[in-house]
């Protein structure tokens, strides 16, 4: 009987795990659009992905950026609100996210900056409370994307998203982030529905009067 019950749960246990990965891939099909077709919003939530030794923007980075950089000069944002890690005085994606932005021509006055989005749950969270955005289009790769909207959706932001997939990626990096989403989107659905954890807050740095959004 022991036996037996271990191998069911053997069995049982990837198909738990895996089940939040599907549960927001499910979700996030109604909410994904491209970009042509992508309803306008006030602004686009573009997140974070690492930097280089030298400070730069990595490729996923920067087509997180471009996509955004896009969505502005075709009329469907007037803001983007650049959230990344800013947890250490020498890492600073933010900052490196405007650098990117302002050298494909986006104007200062269109980039607001989240320094304390370190993950897609807090930025998301931040993006509510600290920037007061109640509509947004998210922009980030496919890989990362269901997370990123069933989160943002799920603190009560009305979120619709836009692929970031600008180039080919290798193969074994999608393989990996494709694995991490596995853990990331469970500890997602735990967290927006069970631990409810806060993230670093602050004041209040509105982007727009609510009654505009």
């Amino acid at each position: 009987m022991f036996l037996r019950i271990l191998s069911a749960v053997l069995l049982l246990t990837p198909v738990v795990i895996a089940l939040p990965r599907l549960i927001t891939g499910w979700y996030a099909r109604a909410h994904i659009q491209n970009m042509d077709k992508v309803e306008a919003k006030p602004v686009a939530i573009v997140f974070g992905a690492g930097l280089w030794r030298d400070g730069t923007p990595t490729p996923v980075l920067r087509d997180r950026v471009a996509t955004a950089a896009a969505l502005y000069f075709s009329g469907k944002v007037e803001k983007l609100l650049m959230s990344g890690d800013n947890s250490h005085e020498n890492y600073n994606e933010p900052g490196a996210m405007r650098a990117y932005a302002l050298s494909l021509g986006v104007p200062e006055q269109a980039i607001a900056l989240d320094y304390a989005g370190r993950r897609t749950y807090d930025t998301c969270y931040r993006a509510r409370d600290i920037f007061g955005i109640r509509k947004a289009i998210l922009v980030t790769q496919s890989f990362h994307l269901p997370r990123a909207l069933y989160t943002c959706n799920a603190l009560g932001i009305s979120a619709s998203g836009v692929e970031a997939d600008r180039r080919v990626y290798r193969r074994g990096s999608l393989v990996y982030w494709n694995l991490r989403e596995v853990g990331a989107s469970l500890v997602a659905l735990w967290e927006v529905h069970v631990s409810k954890p806060l993230p670093v807050l602050g004041d209040p740095e509105p982007i727009f009067p609510l009654e505009a959004q």
